[in-house]
């Protein structure tokens, strides 16, 4: 159990650090790194025409209430816009705007390169692919452990 200690503090330093340090590199366009995580999931293929905000919560893995104020902030700055979704009106569609797609683009992903560079300094392609592999690993364990709580738990 030391061990798992040690690891899971270790995750919890890292999550930590990713967002002081993310946030450092793109604060400057006034991206926060949960901000960075939307415009990414928003860039996606499959998101195109627009993702319910269920579906972008599920896929970030945060609670619907964390990203409506996140949501909303983003459409006022014009990086993302919302509306109701034509076949389920209760649902709202979110899209990325042509402006969030232009910082998306052209400002943050430089920037965001620059930062992994930085941060996976003297990592081989063969550590970042059992990290990767390891991470995945722990992340489908934990979902699991979601999934099997009761819904009143949830966060």
């Amino acid at each position: 159990m030391e061990l798992a200690n040690r690891l899971f503090f270790r995750l919890y330093q890292c999550a930590n650090m990713l967002h002081k340090t993310g946030s450092r590199a793109v604060e400057h366009l006034g991206l926060t790194t949960q901000q960075w995580a939307v415009l990414g999931a928003l860039s996606r293929p499959e998101a195109q025409a627009g993702i319910s905000v269920g579906d972008l919560a599920r896929y970030l893995m945060v609670s619907r209430q964390s990203l409506s104020g996140l949501i909303s902030r983003m459409e006022r700055d014009g990086h993302i816009a919302s509306a109701p979704d034509g076949r389920d009106r209760r649902s709202r569609l979110v899209t990325m705007t042509e402006s969030g797609r232009k910082v998306w683009t052209q400002d943050a992903l430089p920037r965001i390169h620059e930062y992994y560079e930085s941060a996976l300094d003297e990592f081989s392609m063969g550590d970042l692919s059992h990290t990767l592999h390891y991470l995945l690993k722990l992340l489908e364990n934990m979902q699991r452990l979601d999934d099997a709580a009761p819904r009143g738990e949830e966060q």
